[in-house]
C-alpha cells in the first residue's frame, strides 16, 4: 500500500495531503481506508454467542470451542474441513450457508449446542423473536412472537455488554480463529501464535491478545470482501431486520428521561413534548447593554447627519452607513431576547458582524466604484427575485403578493420602459470573489478563520453544529446508539457573548466613521455622552 506524503506543511491542517481544497490524512489519502461500524453491521450476525456470553458469562466461550470441535468431527466425512471451520465462526448467516450445503449439519449443530448448554430457553426465545432470522432451525419449533420484556432485557444486555467490554468483543471476534486452529488451517506470525496460544486464560497477555484478535478480525473481513464483495450481503440484510425490529418494539430513550426517572425512583416515562417555560429575565450584568447599543447606533447616525457629506457621490456613505445600521439593528433586536445569547441561536449575529467588518475594510481599499457595484449587485438580485416570484400561478398568490412583487421591482431600480438592470448571479458582489478572499486581501484572514468560519458553520447547519445543538444520543442500546432530535433548548443568557457582539458593533461604528472621514467635531458632539460619567469609554479617533 502506497501512503502519500503530506504536502500541507503549515496551518491547522499541517501533515495532511492536499488535493485542491480537500485535505486528507495520509492514511485516508490512500483510498483504501474504510471505516465501518461493526456493531451495526456484524453484531446482529453474532447475536447467538453474544446472548450466551451475557447469560452464562465469558467463560462460556470454552463451550463454544468444544462445540466447534465436535461439529467439525461429525462433519469430517464431507472432506471440507477448512470450509466447515470458516462457517463455525459464530455468525448466523454462515450457519445458514453451512446447512444449505450440508443439510445434515443442522441436527449436528443443534445437538452439540444443546449438549453444551448453548441454546437455553432464554437464548432461543430471544432469537426466535426476530422474523427472517438466519439459520432459524437453530431455535427449533419456537414460534415468532413479539419481543417480551425478558427478551428485550437479555438482548439489551448482550448488546451493551459488547459495547462496554472490549474483552467480550474480542472473544466474539476470536471464534473464527479458534475454529480454524482446530481445523489446522490457521496461519500467522510466530509472535501472534505465541500471544494467542493460551488466550484468554493468561491474564498478563490478555489486553495485547484482545487487540490482536480485533485487528485480525477486521483484516480478515476486508480480505474476504476483496475476493467476494458480496460475501456479507446476507449479514447486512439481517442487520437491517434486527435494528428495524428493535425500532418497532422499543422506543427511544433520552438522558433527561433517565435522570427524571432516577430522581423519582420510577421507570423511564414515555416521551412528552417539552413544556413551555417563562421568558428568561435579563441576565445579571446586562441590564444596560441594550440601552447602550441603542445610544451607540443613534450617535453614529447623528454624527453622520451633522457632518458634511459628499452628496454628489453618495454611494460610499450609503453603503457604509447602511451596513453598520443594519448590524446595529440586528444586535439591538437580539439583545432584547436573552434566549438567543448562545452559539446555537445567535450564530447569525456573530457571522453578520464579521461579514460586515470584512466588507467595510475590503471595500475601503478598493476603487470607490466598488460601492456602486455593491448596490447594483443587490439591485440585480431584487430584479431576479421579482421575476422568480412572478412565476407563481394565480392560485398560489396570497393577499399582498402583488405588492411584494412590486416592491422587489422598485428595489431593482430598473426603468419601467428600458430594461437596463444587469443581474449578476455570481456568489458575491465582488465579481464572485469569496468573502474569505476579501478577508485575506483586507488583512483579516485570521479574524475570518477564528470568528466567521465557526459561526458560519452554525448558520449553515453543518452537521457538527446540528449534532451538537439539535441532537442527542438515544440511550436505548437496542437502537444502536443512533442520534435523535433533542427536546431541550439552549437557554442562552451568555452575557459575555452578548458583550462581544456589542464590542464588534462598536468597532464597526468606529470603522464606518473612519472610512467615511466623518468630521471629528461632529463625532465628538454625537458621542459626548460616552465621556460623561464614571468608567465610560472614549470613541477612538
Amino acid at each position: 500500500m502506497n501512503v502519500p506524503k503530506p504536502n500541507q506543511h503549515s496551518g491547522p491542517l499541517a501533515g495532511h495531503v492536499r488535493r485542491g481544497r480537500v485535505y486528507k490524512s495520509p492514511l485516508a489519502a490512500t483510498g483504501v481506508l474504510s471505516v465501518a461500524n461493526w456493531l451495526k453491521d456484524d453484531l446482529p450476525d453474532l447475536l447467538w454467542p453474544a446472548l450466551v456470553l451475557v447469560e452464562s458469562g465469558n467463560d462460556s466461550v470454552r463451550q463454544f470451542v468444544k462445540w466447534q470441535e465436535a461439529v467439525q468431527e461429525r462433519l469430517a466425512h464431507h472432506d471440507e474441513d477448512g470450509w466447515v471451520a470458516e462457517t463455525l465462526d459464530g455468525r448466523l448467516t454462515h450457519l445458514a450457508v453451512l446447512v444449505e450445503r450440508f443439510p445434515d449439519a443442522s441436527a449436528i449443530v443443534v445437538d452439540e449446542a444443546r449438549r453444551r448448554g448453548l441454546l437455553s430457553e432464554g437464548v432461543r426465545g430471544a432469537l426466535a423473536s426476530y422474523p427472517y432470522l438466519p439459520a432459524r432451525w437453530l431455535v427449533g419449533d419456537v414460534e415468532v412472537t413479539p419481543l417480551e420484556q425478558q427478551d428485550l432485557e437479555l438482548i439489551r444486555d448482550a448488546v451493551l455488554g459488547v459495547m462496554q467490554d472490549d474483552h467480550r468483543e474480542a472473544l466474539l471476534k476470536c471464534f473464527r480463529t479458534w475454529s480454524t486452529v482446530q481445523a489446522g488451517t490457521f496461519s500467522s506470525s510466530a509472535d501472534t501464535i505465541d500471544l494467542l496460544k493460551d488466550y484468554p486464560g493468561e491474564p498478563t497477555k490478555r489486553a495485547a491478545a484482545d487487540s490482536a484478535v480485533r485487528a485480525m478480525w477486521g483484516a480478515h473481513k476486508a480480505m474476504v470482501q476483496v475476493d467476494d464483495p458480496n460475501h456479507f450481503d446476507a449479514a447486512i440484510e439481517w442487520a437491517r431486520v434486527f435494528w428495524g425490529v428493535n425500532s418497532m418494539t422499543s422506543r427511544c430513550i433520552r438522558k433527561r428521561e433517565i435522570d427524571d426517572a432516577q430522581d423519582a425512583g420510577t421507570e423511564v416515562l414515555e416521551v412528552e413534548a417539552p413544556s413551555g417555560r417563562p421568558a428568561q429575565s435579563t441576565p445579571e450584568g446586562s441590564e444596560n447593554l441594550r440601552r447602550f447599543t441603542m445610544d451607540l447606533l443613534s450617535s453614529f447616525v447623528e454624527a453622520l447627519e451633522t457632518a458634511p457629506a459628499n452628496l454628489h457621490a453618495n454611494e460610499r456613505q450609503e453603503v457604509v452607513s447602511g451596513l453598520v445600521t443594519r448590524a446595529g439593528r440586528d444586535v439591538i433586536a437580539v439583545l432584547g431576547a436573552p434566549d438567543l445569547w448562545c452559539v446555537e441561536h445567535g450564530a447569525h449575529i456573530g457571522r453578520m458582524l464579521v461579514e460586515t467588518k470584512i466588507y467595510l475594510h475590503w471595500m475601503a481599499q478598493e476603487d470607490p466604484a466598488i460601492y456602486r457595484q455593491f448596490q447594483e449587485y443587490g439591485a440585480g438580485k431584487a430584479k431576479l427575485y421579482s421575476r422568480i416570484a412572478d412565476e407563481l400561478p394565480d392560485e398560489a398568490r396570497t393577499a399582498g403578493f402583488r405588492e411584494s412583487v412590486d416592491e422587489l421591482k422598485r428595489l431593482s431600480h430598473n426603468d419601467d420602459v428600458l430594461d437596463h438592470r444587469i443581474v449578476d448571479t455570481r456568489d458575491t458582489f465582488a465579481e464572485g470573489k469569496s468573502i474569505r478572499v476579501m478577508a485575506e486581501e483586507a488583512g483579516l484572514l485570521d479574524f475570518y478563520r477564528q470568528a466567521y468560519s465557526l459561526a458560519s458553520g452554525v448558520a449553515h447547519s453543518e452537521w457538527w453544529s446540528v449534532e451538537t445543538h439539535a441532537m442527542e444520543p438515544c440511550l436505548n442500546v437496542l437502537h444502536g446508539m443512533h442520534q435523535i432530535p433533542s427536546l431541550s433548548l439552549s437557554y442562552g443568557g451568555n452575557v459575555e457573548l452578548a458583550n462581544a457582539w456589542v464590542d464588534q458593533l462598536y468597532s464597526l461604528v468606529c470603522a464606518g466613521l473612519q472610512i467615511l472621514g466623518t468630521d471629528e467635531g461632529a463625532v465628538d458632539a454625537a458621542f459626548a455622552w460616552m465621556s460623561e460619567g464614571e468608567g465610560s469609554e472614549e470613541l477612538p479617533a
